[in-house]
């Protein structure tokens, strides 16, 4: 590693490091000032900016946002809460996989805002000390990004792995990414289970009781949503959004199964393994890509070949069309939509993404050969120590996508095989680390008994001890079952 790289390097890691210490779009803007001094100052080329991935956060985004209008969300919030109450003592257990199983559906983590004061509620209620459901549950939340069949981090790791060779759907991205966060909350629902001490044994605890102001801020409110109206509009907003779901699931299942049912069209392309080049009469060269860009087929050249529509394609059509017809026919309003939580924070990710992947692209585009070289022994022999780095990236970025998008790219290139990655994709949650994340600084809040906390001195914080357990299970796991799949010939 050249002493340019590192200083390069540097100008990276600052930027991200500024990006967070500011957050929210912030990480996405200072993350153009790297860029800026990349390609102006070290006038390094620029890389493509991941605008597949954005088009797509953009839609499930408007269609989420939209659901959460329509007063659709409220609706499956309400579902979950009385599955909870239903059964308080289990709420260790249950929470983190409601929280997970309404992230898996939705795409995101910003919907179990409302769910988690339900959560610290029922476990004050049941005596159940809440950090135990909260801090898991608010982790679970996160998990369930790459367990999503419209979530950024899955359609990117789908799109890039087919542009590297690997073609791999969504579906057969979750059926490793399923199991092996499961087992990963299971790991830390274990472990989250006696945490603590027990509420009638904690002496801060009870020294708070002790106070009737106290007393009646832990004790005095009952968060619920179940007081709430349901529309029919609201409910039939929900059909729309499973419904839109399932039509995406079955386009991935039958491609799956060999029956691509998608439209095609014939598009001109250079052969594999053909020259890159071709003298024409006249004695005029043209490069293989012009060719095949001009749609002229040449035998040996260039070919005709049928292309079906893509995923990434058909999830952007779906869940604009899905969020058109709640609009029309659900009484969702647009505006209600732009104010939510769950649009703002999705625009919030594209801004991110946008910016800290080009700026990463950029800097890994221009070395990818540099990287092979010093990197080629460690990958040869332990290829899922790319782990690591998805992991410490992801401390830094708090966006599982966009580790996606600027971390896969270059592990293509050192050479890691497609299943190894797909093996170790829990590995790109590791946001919690830093305990800075709306929904762990959300969560640590709705906890009236204050035994959800970040620590004195940082890092000793409620989510660190459930989140570490669940990254490393869950890889473990997850690279268990892609090996598995690998050799049965499924991938």
């Amino acid at each position: 590693m050249t002493f340019l790289m590192i200083i390069e390097l540097l100008v990276v890691l600052v930027a991200l490091w500024i990006g967070a210490r500011y957050g929210s779009l912030a990480l996405g803007a200072i993350s153009g000032i790297g860029l800026a001094i990349l390609v102006f100052g070290f006038q390094l080329k620029p890389g493509n900016p991941p605008t597949d991935v954005i088009y797509i956060i953009i839609a499930a985004v408007t269609c989420a946002g939209i659901l959460q209008a329509s007063g659709g969300m409220d609706w499956m919030i309400q579902i979950a809460e009385k599955m909870l109450r239903k059964h308080p003592d289990r709420i260790t257990i249950l929470a983190p996989f409601t929280t997970f199983i309404l992230t898996v559906l939705v795409g995101t983590g910003h919907v179990v805002y409302t769910l988690m004061p339900i959560i610290c509620d029922i476990a004050l209620k049941k005596g159940i000390r809440p950090e135990r459901p909260c801090g898991v549950a608010s982790i679970a939340s996160q998990i369930g990004i790459t367990c999503s069949p419209i979530a950024a981090a899955v359609v990117a790791f789908s799109s890039i792995s087919a542009d590297n060779g690997f073609n791999v759907s969504n579906i057969q991205i979750i059926m490793v990414t399923i199991p092996a966060c499961i087992v990963g909350i299971l790991m830390a629902v274990i472990y989250s289970w006696n945490r603590g001490l027990d509420l009638d044994k904690d002496p801060e605890f009870q020294k708070k009781l002790q106070d009737p102001v106290q007393y009646a801020y832990i004790y005095g409110n009952s968060a619920t949503t179940l007081d709430k109206q349901i529309s029919k509009e609201s409910k039939n907003a929900v059909y729309i959004f499973l419904g839109a779901l399932v039509v995406i699931v079955l386009f991935s299942v039958l491609t799956m199964m060999g029956h691509n049912i998608l439209p095609a069209w014939n598009e001109i392309q250079t052969v594999k393994g053909g020259p890159e080049s071709i003298t024409l009469a006249g004695g005029v060269t043209e490069s293989a890509k012009q060719l095949a860009k001009a749609g002229v087929v040449v035998a040996g050249v260039t070919e005709s070949v049928s292309k079906h529509l893509s995923m990434n394609i058909v999830i952007q059509i779906i869940m604009i069309t899905a969020a058109a017809l709640m609009i029309i026919f659900c009484k969702a309003k647009p505006k209600a939509a732009i104010s939510g939580a769950v649009w703002q924070n999705g625009m919030v990710a594209v801004v991110a993404i946008y910016g800290i992947a080009w700026m990463s692209n950029t800097y890994f585009d221009n070395y990818t050969d540099e990287m092979n070289l010093m990197l080629s022994g460690i990958v040869e022999k332990w290829p899922w120590a790319m782990a690591f780095a998805f992991f410490a990236v992801s401390v830094l970025i708090n966006s599982q996508g966009a580790v996606v998008v600027s971390m896969l790219p270059l592990a293509y290139s050192l050479g890691i095989e497609g299943w190894v990655l797909l093996g170790i994709m829990p590995s790109v949650y590791g946001y919690f680390f830093i305990p800075n994340y709306p929904s762990d600084i959300a969560t640590v809040n709705f906890d009236r008994s204050g035994t959800t906390v970040i620590g004195k001195y940082l890092l000793n914080h409620s989510f660190m001890a459930p989140g570490m357990i669940h990254v490393v299970a869950a890889t473990i796991a997850g690279y268990g079952i892609s090996f598995l799949f690998h050799s049965m010939g499924m991938y």
